[in-house]
């Protein structure tokens, strides 16, 4: 999930638990902390109420504008949409010495305070915090966490001076640990005290979590880093995501830098929320927020029913994705960013064309990352790569949106999704990642340079700070010796297929066309249960032309026989294989707005799709479905030089 970054700040930016092995300059744990900082804004976080899930804020401007402004940002960097978290923000009262100041709201995320300039005012509120995602806040009676644009309101005219923030406990968290990434300046053993941001970018650009958590630490490449993990069951084998995790840091660090030398980030902290069935994540300066299901997490050795088998599971290798994603993120986006992100406006939205490029590019290498670290073999990542494939092949809208309007569409289109979003976007992630890899074989096949060199070009023409798509283009033909703009032109601001075959076979893997799923035959996504419920119906597909709707209810079919017909009740869509014969024309039985309805629909034949290959692009059987495709290793030594990078 997904940007940029103040100047990185000059001090040693400390995680809680690097914190907790210094002198602490406090008091014992469950007494006042000693030694608050000396800075111009100085808040104050507490867990108010646990059952009502509310968080306490104070906030004291040491030196307020006459009629300070404040405001609390409407979206968070790295999740573009307008999420309105002053929605949660209640009960604002401000005084000025000891007497109370009028706060007139200005609109739906501004304040304005009837206050003397230079004179202390000090500012209370409360958050409910009540979203479970890594994007808001949440508080329960086993857990805390929060981002700071959801909770600290910014000091117009102030935004870069220094920020102080005190995280303080309740009597019902007497217990609990803390984990973040800002700089510790007085802190008990548990993480709770006094923290320090150079600005108001560093200040929410560092999360928080609080509560009953696992942790575990761990140095790469000379880097210390934290992990903790709230919510993990009795199975959980916390020393294999270690041991994981620093694996892939290593290999990134590594990726960007080389050998022996140390990544801009002086410390990192994990943060994994487990819950029963949930995946996500969002990128920070030095930290990031993750959330998974408790099944994807990796079980210890002989644990449960499959007693001796290790075998790594599906969704702890889509976590290990995810954590190869967001740490990449630390570089590409934080770091190396769109201009248009050289600073942050939290009142609105921040539009670029480059996401393509910042999450497409991450999407390609969080993978490929995970192949050369060597946790994952070839037939892995080749699985992985075929679904993006398929994801984007399966996708109408990529006729119909580029993936550089897609970038500039996400705060309207990619995070309002609804019935005709296939048919009408492209995922600015999918299919970036396949310009990527189109990218990296044209360069590879050319044999001057790679993406892994243009990516390290970037980062030292660009000085790790904002960019443009005129930079990716300098870089390229500097490195290369010719101009990439056609294929920039055709890939990213086209909507043409890409040369996916082409390409691929050139470096020993071939791309072969493959038959869909029955929903994807038919143009459906569905949802099976004791009925199939439509979810999307796609563009130009046997169902459109049958009529099926999105929200529609398919009960069951009739079929005209010899004996004068029969009807058959639905339970799921791969029931239909088994009452009508490939090729033949049904009447779907249909139920839409409490209507029954009784839609011709005629079936895919059973005809497999010809292997074609094109020189030029990837070219998808005559059929009235998306193209699927599989990919296999033709030749594994040409093969390795890229999936191996040898």
């Amino acid at each position: 999930m997904p940007t940029p970054q103040s100047k990185h700040n000059p001090s040693p930016t400390r995680s809680a638990a690097e914190s907790a092995a210094l002198p602490i300059k406090a008091a014992a744990s469950g007494t006042a902390l000693a030694g608050a900082p000396h800075a111009p804004l100085h808040y104050r976080v507490e867990p108010l109420d646990l059952h009502a899930h509310l968080f306490a804020v104070r906030l004291r401007i040491a030196a307020p504008q006459a009629g300070q402004q404040l405001s609390l940002p409407v979206w968070i960097p790295g999740s573009y949409l307008v999420r309105e978290f002053a929605k949660n923000l209640q009960g604002l009262t401000a005084k000025q010495g000891r007497k109370t100041i009028a706060v007139q709201q200005l609109d739906k995320q501004r304040w304005q305070l009837d206050c003397q300039a230079d004179q202390p005012v000090e500012l209370q509120w409360q958050v409910c915090a009540y979203d479970h995602s890594v994007r808001t806040a949440w508080l329960d009676p086993q857990r805390g966490f929060f981002n700071g644009t959801s909770l600290l309101l910014r000091v117009h005219g102030q935004e870069r001076a220094p920020h102080a923030l005190e995280i303080a406990r309740s009597a019902a968290t007497q217990d609990w640990q803390l984990a973040t990434g800002l700089t510790a300046h007085a802190v008990d053993a548990q993480g709770f005290g006094h923290y320090l941001a150079a600005d108001y970018d560093e200040l929410v650009d560092c999360p928080v979590e609080m509560g009953h958590f696992w942790s575990g630490h761990f140095t790469a490449c000379g880097v210390p880093h934290r992990f903790v993990v709230a919510g993990a069951p009795a199975s959980f084998d916390g020393e294999r995501l270690l041991r994981d995790t620093k694996t892939i840091c290593e290999e990134e660090i590594r990726f960007w830098h080389g050998k022996g030398k140390k990544p801009p980030h002086r410390s990192y902290v994990f943060m994994l929320n487990a819950t029963d069935d949930n995946y996500g994540g969002l990128e920070h300066r030095n930290s990031t927020a993750l959330i998974c299901g408790r099944r994807d997490l990796p079980q210890r050795s002989g644990w449960g029913s499959d007693k001796g088998n290790d075998k790594q599971s599906d969704g702890y290798t889509q976590l290990l994705g995810l954590i190869s994603h967001e740490y990449f993120h630390t570089w590409s986006v934080k770091r190396l960013r769109p201009a248009e992100f050289a600073r942050y406006d939290y009142d609105a939205e921040n539009y670029t064309q480059l996401l393509w490029f910042f999450e497409g590019f991450t999407s390609y290498y969080d993978d490929l990352l995970l192949r050369r670290a060597g946790l994952i073999d070839n037939a892995q990542y080749l699985a992985l790569l075929t679904k993006t494939i398929n994801q984007v092949q399966q996708t109408p809208g990529r006729k119909v949106q580029s993936v550089a309007q897609s970038s500039w569409d996400a705060w309207v289109k990619y995070y309002r999704q609804d019935e005709n979003t296939a048919n009408a976007t492209v995922s600015y992630y999918t299919k970036g990642a396949l310009v990527a890899l189109c990218l990296d074989l044209a360069l590879r096949r050319e044999g001057r340079t790679t993406l892994d060199h243009v990516m390290r070009g970037l980062w030292a023409h660009c000085h790790g700070g904002p960019m443009s798509e005129a930079h990716v283009l300098s870089v390229l033909e500097s490195l290369s010796g010719r101009s990439w703009q056609t294929e920039l032109t055709q890939w990213v601001h086209g909507k043409d297929e890409l040369p996916l075959a082409e390409l691929l076979a050139a470096h020993g893997v071939s791309l072969l066309p493959d038959r869909p799923a029955l929903a994807q035959q038919l143009g459906l996504r569905v949802q099976d249960g004791h009925s199939v419920q439509i979810k999307l119906v796609l563009r130009g597909g046997a169902a459109e032309r049958a009529g099926f709707m999105a929200g529609d209810e398919w009960l069951g079919l009739e079929r005209d026989n010899q004996a004068g017909g029969e009807g058959w009740r639905l339970g799921k869509l791969q029931d239909l294989t088994l009452y009508a014969r490939p090729g033949e024309t049904v009447t779907a039985l249909v139920a839409r707005d409490r209507r029954l309805l009784r839609l011709p629909l005629q079936l895919p034949s059973t005809e497999k799709p010809a292997a074609k290959r094109s020189s030029k692009a990837l070219v998808a059987p005559k059929s009235e479905a998306p193209a699927n495709v599989k990919l296999t290793v033709q030749d594994v030594a040409v093969a390795a030089s890229w999936l191996a990078a040898q």
